[in-house]
């Protein structure tokens, strides 16, 4: 289900609707909003004791930066990935199924074939490495490139409603929302009980269409709940890149405060559907609650 965290009318789109929102989400007589308040500990996401990160440069800490010879290098350094900086503060596993250039399509086929040059994500799909939950953060290179999007996807972002099959994601349609889906859904037939935050991409990457189709994604699968940069996050705007990016990645900072979001995100999801996490501790175990009686 998607975790409904829009407390406040949309108004617009946008990068203004972002800031007339994120001055409401201030204003102390307003409900709590999803990043009011960041928090720099994990708080309620300690909870988990593994996590998988699955997604592309953004995940994977990559840095745009000037090589020894002059030339451009898009360097993934995952030691200062978002991942990483909450594996720090945390202490929870936080494995990184991720790399630089990726679309939703082109990890799935990597994962299943076993070729990709990450080694952690020719294992993404093995049974034995299934995690708690998952964290995506896809979307960047599937539709923010419209020669990618033209070529992989047949230009259609998809709709989780008609292009998600339940029975069997082999089925599932060649758009974006099924390949995203597909994703999931494989994840959900190795570790049925796994919890799964689904990020939408903040301003100057996302739009209102992509997040729809997540929150739809969301409703359509069970235990997925929606991380809403785009409407919660504070707009990536000039000054934004300014300090947090160095060209089109972020720097060391920017990365540092992407943990900080997503922790504090993920912390008021838990705190708003407590009931839907009182189990984490069980998932993957031959355990279950006392509650349900005996076997």
């Amino acid at each position: 289900m998607a975790a409904d965290s829009r407390e406040v009318k949309k108004t617009g789109q946008g990068e203004n609707n972002v800031e007339q929102e994120k001055i409401k989400s201030n204003d102390r007589k307003q409900k709590d909003f999803p990043l009011e308040n960041i928090i720099r500990d994990g708080g309620m996401m300690n909870i988990f004791r593994s996590i998988g990160c699955i997604g592309d440069s953004l995940t994977s800490g990559e840095f745009e930066c000037i090589g020894p010879d002059g030339e451009k290098v898009w360097w993934d350094c995952y030691e200062y990935s978002w991942a990483k900086q909450i594996e720090r503060i945390t202490g929870i596993q936080m494995t990184n199924f991720s790399r630089g250039g990726l679309t939703a399509y082109q990890l799935y086929r990597e994962a299943d074939a076993g070729t990709s040059p990450v080694e952690n994500l020719n294992h993404l799909f093995d049974t034995d490495n299934a995690k708690q939950g998952y964290i995506l953060a896809l979307g960047v290179n599937d539709i923010g490139w419209p020669d990618t999007f033209q070529a992989v996807y047949n230009g259609q972002i998809g709709n989780p409603q008609t292009d998600i099959d339940l029975d069997s994601y082999e089925k599932n349609a060649p758009t974006f929302a099924g390949y995203y889906a597909k994703i999931i859904q494989r994840l959900q037939s190795m570790q049925p009980e796994a919890k799964f935050f689904l990020l939408t991409m903040p301003t100057d990457f996302g739009s209102e269409e992509f997040c729809t189709v997540i929150e739809g994604i969301a409703e359509k699968l069970k235990n997925c709940f929606v991380v809403d940069l785009f409407h919660y996050a504070p707009p990536y705007d000039q000054d934004f890149q300014a300090k947090y990016f160095d060209g089109g990645h972020m720097n060391a900072l920017g990365y540092l405060l992407s943990a900080h979001y997503i922790m504090t995100y993920i912390d008021w999801i838990i705190r708003h559907n407590v009931l839907d996490f009182r189990d984490v501790q069980y998932i993957g175990t031959d355990k279950r609650p006392s509650r349900e009686g005996k076997f």
